[in-house]
């Protein structure tokens, strides 16, 4: 990867060894619209700094990866119509052709872990797509390969969850539950599906993530946290949408990169934009997980 560039206040924390928690971008260049997305992005620094830590928002600006990013960086972003996702094989692109971009949680995680930062903030990581046995984020591939902690409302409900979660499996990723034993649908608070660890508080999440490391792991540690109650859809209004959705999508055409923002959007349009609440709220919910665990983990080291 080209070389970090660094905001003084991710360079200071590095320095001062404070906890930090990263943040993707694609959220804001690709998943929310504007101006919600600046909003969002800054309510989530604020939650971070809240609860003590440092945000470090990762993006790409003129081809060069930036970790922590300014005011003015996160609106460049969010009104680019020309800027590109970035997942981890995307930096090269960004690079030789200086382009703007917003971090998938591949391209993001894999900036993190270069910076030497262990705890991540975002929505819904990526997985296996359904009825597309190809159609495989880079996401999971990027976790068994990244010691980071990742904070997030499972994956995102559009997808497979059941083949997700057995990939995740596969590639020696545990996914805990963060006051649940039932791994969360994104939207809604309970896909269904059991999951065999759970943790009641950041200490307990942080002290996993460090023993798993320890025995020379280098997988990320999934915590997956449910939307807040008063966020979330139940998880019979959120199926029907993404059926609906996923019915569009093939009608349409659309593949790739371009299946995910599509879908988000439509199910945003069919269930009469509560599932953007939830998706706002379940955000700001993972960034002050996020950054309660990562003091707890800084006090364990």
């Amino acid at each position: 990867m080209a070389e970090l560039h660094y905001s003084e206040e991710v360079l200071s924390a590095l320095e001062e060894n404070r906890p930090l928690v990263g943040l993707e971008t694609a959220v804001v260049t690709h998943g929310l619209p504007y101006p919600t997305n600046v909003e969002l992005a800054h309510a989530m620094e604020n939650v971070i700094r809240q609860e003590g830590a440092v945000p470090a928002t990762v993006g790409v600006l003129g081809g060069k990866a930036q970790i922590g990013m300014k005011e003015e960086d996160i609106l460049l972003l969010a009104q680019d119509r020309s800027v590109i996702k970035v997942s981890r094989r995307d930096f090269a692109r960004a690079a030789a052709r200086k382009l703007n971009g917003g971090t998938t949680v591949a391209g993001t995680i894999t900036a993190l872990h270069l910076a030497g930062i262990q705890v991540f903030a975002t929505g819904g990581i990526g997985g296996v797509h359904r009825d597309a046995p190809y159609d495989v984020s880079a996401d999971l591939h990027t976790l068994a390969e990244t010691p980071v902690l990742v904070v997030c409302a499972g994956a995102k409900s559009i997808l497979d969850l059941p083949a997700t979660l057995e990939t995740l499996e596969t590639l020696s990723v545990p996914v805990v539950g963060y006051q649940t034993s039932l791994f969360p649908a994104f939207y809604s608070r309970s896909s269904g599906l059991v999951l065999d660890t759970s943790v009641e508080d950041p200490e307990e999440a942080a002290a996993l993530a460090k023993a798993h490391w320890e025995m020379g792991v280098h997988s990320a540690v999934l915590l997956t946290v449910p939307p807040p109650l008063q966020d979330a859809l139940p998880e019979a209004e959120m199926q029907k949408a993404v059926d609906q959705a996923l019915k569009e999508t093939r009608k349409h055409k659309i593949h790739g990169q371009e299946v995910t923002p599509f879908l988000l959007k439509r199910v945003s349009e069919l269930t009469g934009k509560a599932s953007l609440t939830a998706n706002l709220g379940l955000l700001l919910n993972n960034a002050r997980v996020a950054a309660q665990t990562a003091v707890a983990l800084h006090e364990h080291s």
